[in-house]
């Protein structure tokens, strides 16, 4: 591993891909279920990378070549022993909803402490952990790993990678049942977090207004956020979140860029890390303040003709139903709903989409689109709705509406592509 690790010191950044590797770059041929970058090692040298890990044989003995027997084991094996060298505290993010939101918040607001590395995008998984903690490099004093998993064990396999010495869950809710088999596998799977701080003695960041957190973090060392703690009082704004909160007896007001009431949670866990690690109140409340969203999560998005209400990068029964009790709230004329499919529910799926549909129903929505094989169940049970097998299609028929003046919520799973809808609203 030391001789992998001086190439990757001296290397100019890690790839995964051919089609957008860079030249000096390591690239690492991973083997996935439909593709095998172990075919394409040639190509990756062609264009320049200065090594390539590989498993394939007939690599053994080229000198640009690191040949090995798994080539994800030593991605990871190379990301953990990194990890190894940096000496600076490592803060891992899970959560059933809003750890990537979450994440930027933190990420934003430990900023105003010293140089952070936060994930990017969000490769929180198997691959996307070890590729995170290799882009942290010498000059960074914080780094925020985010971490995602749809089965048990996961986030302890990725703590083991990342060795965090604090963590904080920004939530348990209903996604990913069909992995998780119920909502205590959820509660088991996604509290590997604390007990990996609790084992190894660091500290958790816990959100003191939940029950379940509360409950689960007992015994640990423990930092606590909250409403009562910062004293927040939220506005009412047009469409965006804003609030006041107190530290150190003075009031800070945030008028934030994201929608809904329960982003606000996210924000008050970001100002309690900044706190934690030293960055000012003045300097935190600026910071997210000026946090602009461009990931497709709680964005208000304005076109010629409506203003959208853009969460559609991911969907679950927990996160669906706060993005409905959101919309009911804002003001608007002429409301429209695209809700997309939510993946990944295994058993309880058609259960958990009916249930959205007759919650989404009793909003009374000028227009109501649900999108997806799960929806299309119900398509007979409510004559009153539109339904559409996908986005596409449901674009279309958004193109002959022509529609104006509307409020619109986007909302339903990354697989979905809800996004689609937007150029014809």
């Amino acid at each position: 591993m030391e001789e992998l690790y001086k190439r990757y010191s001296a290397a100019r950044g890690i790839s995964t891909d051919t089609r957008s590797i860079e030249e000096g770059q390591i690239f690492f041929a991973l083997k996935g279920d439909n593709f095998d970058a172990n075919n394409f090692v040639d190509e990756a040298l062609k264009k320049g990378a200065s090594l390539v890990v590989t498993q394939n044989p007939e690599f053994k003995t080229h000198a640009d070549c690191y040949y090995c027997e798994n080539t994800l084991e030593t991605l990871q094996k190379l990301a953990s022993y990194h990890r190894s060298k940096l000496d600076i505290p490592v803060i891992a993010i899970t959560g059933t909803n809003g750890k990537t939101t979450t994440k930027e918040l933190c990420g934003t607001a430990l900023s105003c402490a010293g140089n952070t590395f936060f994930t990017q995008g969000n490769l929180n998984n198997h691959i996307g952990v070890p590729l995170s903690l290799l882009s942290v490099k010498k000059h960074h004093e914080y780094a925020i790993i985010e971490m995602g998993a749809n089965h048990i064990g996961e986030i302890e396999a990725l703590c083991k990678i990342a060795n965090p010495d604090f963590g904080l869950i920004t939530n348990i809710g209903k996604a990913h049942l069909e992995g998780f088999g119920s909502f205590d596998g959820v509660v088991q799977a996604k509290t590997e977090l604390y007990r990996y701080i609790e084992a190894k003695n660091g500290r958790v960041f816990v959100n003191e207004d939940d029950h379940t957190l509360l409950y689960e973090s007992e015994g640990i060392n423990s930092v606590f956020y909250g409403r009562q703690k910062y004293a927040v009082e939220e506005f009412r704004g047009e469409f965006l979140l804003s609030f006041s909160w107190q530290v150190d007896q003075e009031t800070h007001v945030l008028n934030s860029n994201l929608t809904g009431s329960y982003n606000l949670p996210n924000f008050i866990a970001a100002i309690a890390l900044g706190l934690y690690f030293g960055a000012s109140a003045v300097s935190i409340n600026k910071a997210l303040s000026d946090y602009v969203p461009v990931n497709k999560r709680s964005q208000i998005q304005k076109t010629e003709r409506n203003t959208l209400v853009v969460d559609a990068y991911n969907a679950n029964p927990s996160s669906m139903e706060l993005a409905l009790g959101n919309f009911e709230t804002l003001d608007a004329d002429t409301k429209v709903l695209i809700l997309g499919d939510m993946l990944e529910l295994g058993k309880d799926s058609k259960k958990e989409h009916g249930d959205i549909i007759s919650k989404a129903m009793d909003l009374n929505a000028s227009l109501n689109i649900f999108i997806g094989r799960e929806f299309m169940q119900f398509s007979k049970d409510f004559s009153n709705a539109k339904f559409f097998n996908t986005s596409d299609e449901a674009a279309r028929f958004l193109d002959s509406e022509n529609l104006s003046n509307a409020l619109v919520l986007i909302k339903g799973s990354r697989g979905i592509r809800c996004e689609n809808v937007i150029p014809s609203l």
